[in-house]
């Protein structure tokens, strides 16, 4: 038995929750529709947590926020404990969202550069080829959404390292194209490797040696890579999660957050970190001008709490999540045949196949809403039709329901 309960229902509809009370593609949602779609989780937020905010709230005052030492003190420590990644205090850009970094990095790094005199100042001609070739980012897709909105706003050219989709094993998985990788950082136009470990949607913990091969192909190009690694604690049982700067440390900027991990994205707090400080001005300018300078007092105060004292609670999560998935891949094994799950070795994302329907995922999505009362997403979004991504984060007993009626739409579409 542990110590937290992750089987407590809560009740989240009503207020004014993205997940609960959003608008959904076939209208606004009933009081009935189980929504298992944006990444946040049911469950309540680690009680140290809660604590820490709770002493924070009774205080009374919530003007800005300055960042105190054992903010850093508090993420150093948890890095070198967990993962054997030493940083240093001066290497951490705070920043209230990992998206919100990540258009700020690519914009830094594509647009701007540090000059002889040591200022940040804006590329010639803006970052671009001789014949007006727009910067390329390279993202390996399927890849979450806001990747290619990200690259798209910032003015840049998404370059698509299409992951490998292999259904030969015991369970379908998903591999770097390794070939097609290597003539996309090539590229002259490619400045920045958008990369994401774990892996939204397919679910890959990237072992050690695909790093080693992702990072000697970009530093060989002059190819930044900029980590997305904001799931990085969600790594199921048996898998081992590799910060990419313990590989590259000198070719690697990389983002992170308590946020997904321990449930607190809406308290708005992540960090950009880099050891190089050429980049680290670059991107301290963009985040000036766009005004990402002030954090959320709440988000400091919780940062420290789950990094302090949130181990215990996301070891037993990790554990009571596996229960979810197993369920999950138990049901689609025995009923569902048809339609193969990828292997989850780390998020709480089940990125499920549904090829076997002939109609569009998006079209799958709405249906479902509508006849089963249940919301998973399209994979359209994330650059692949023919595959629906399910969150798996809730109360065992909402997600068993959620799963028989998922079933029951996948048989029903497949008529």
């Amino acid at each position: 038995m542990g110590k937290y309960n992750f089987d407590e229902m809560t009740v989240r509809r009503g207020t004014n929750c993205v997940k609960w009370d959003a608008e959904s593609p076939a209208g606004p949602i009933g009081e009935d529709v189980i929504p298992l779609w944006v990444a946040d989780m049911d469950f309540k937020v680690a009680p140290e947590i809660i604590e820490a905010l709770r002493r924070r709230v009774d205080h009374g005052v919530f003007g800005y926020t300055h960042i105190p030492d054992s903010y850093y003190e508090a993420a150093i420590n948890w890095w070198e404990r967990r993962r054997g990644w030493h940083t240093e205090k001066e290497w951490y850009l705070p920043i209230d969202g990992i998206v919100p970094g990540m258009s700020v990095v690519i914009e830094a790094l594509t647009h701007y550069e540090v000059d002889a005199e040591g200022n940040v100042a804006r590329k010639p001609n803006g970052g671009k080829g001789p014949n007006g070739e727009l910067p390329k980012v390279i993202i390996q897709s399927p890849a979450y959404n806001c990747f290619f909105s990200s690259i798209r706003n910032n003015g840049c050219e998404i370059s698509a390292n299409k992951l490998i989709y292999d259904t030969e094993g015991d369970q379908a998985t998903w591999y770097i194209d390794f070939e097609d990788l290597e003539k996309r950082a090539a590229d002259p136009m490619a400045k920045v490797l958008l990369f994401c470990n774990p892996h939204n949607p397919c679910g890959r913990v990237w072992p050690k040696e695909d790093l080693q091969k992702v990072a000697e192909i970009c530093r060989r190009n002059g190819v930044i890579i900029v980590s997305d690694e904001i799931h990085c604690e969600l790594e199921m049982p048996g898998y081992h999660f590799t910060p990419m700067a313990t590989i590259d440390q000198d070719n690697t900027i990389t983002m992170n957050s308590p946020s997904k991990s321990f449930n607190i994205a809406g308290l708005g707090i992540s960090n950009i970190i880099t050891n190089n400080p050429a980049w680290r001005k670059q991107i301290d300018r963009v985040i000036n001008i766009w005004e990402h300078c002030d954090l959320n007092p709440f988000g400091v105060i919780a940062l420290q709490a789950a990094y302090n004292e949130g181990e215990q609670w996301i070891k037993e999560l990790m554990e009571y999540l596996q229960g979810n998935y197993r369920m999950l891949t138990e049901y689609f094994e025995n009923e569902l045949p048809m339609f193969p799950v990828s292997k989850v070795e780390g998020t709480y994302l089940a990125w499920v196949d549904v090829t076997a329907i002939d109609m569009p995922s998006m079209e799958i999505e709405k249906s479902l809403i509508e006849n089963e009362k249940v919301w998973i997403n399209g994979g359209k979004m994330y650059g692949l039709d023919g595959f629906m991504r399910i969150n798996m984060a809730c109360q065992r007993a909402r997600f068993k329901e959620a799963i028989e009626r998922i079933g029951k739409g996948f048989k029903r579409l497949l008529k």
